[in-house]
């Protein structure tokens, strides 16, 4: 599982996420944040693949990517 995290504070809606995402999996956001910026924001949690083109182009470090293990053993 993919975890897409954006700091929405620090989007400036610059458009470079968005182009280069193989999925166009995210879009700009109805909402503004504190700078008067529509941020980005995530279309569809299950389409992310998590290659990172997102987060390697914001020039700004708005996007994190993380891979999630969603079972966890018991004998661990």
């Amino acid at each position: 599982m993919i975890k897409l995290i954006i700091h929405q504070e620090r989007c400036k809606a610059c458009g470079l996420c968005l182009a280069h995402c193989p999925k166009d999996n995210l879009k700009t956001s109805d909402e503004m944040n504190d700078a008067g910026y529509h941020f980005v924001a995530q279309c569809d949690g299950e389409a992310c693949t998590g290659c990172g083109l997102c987060a390697l182009m914001c020039p700004d470090v708005a996007i994190e990517i993380y891979r999630v293990d969603g079972a966890v053993s018991k004998n661990e």
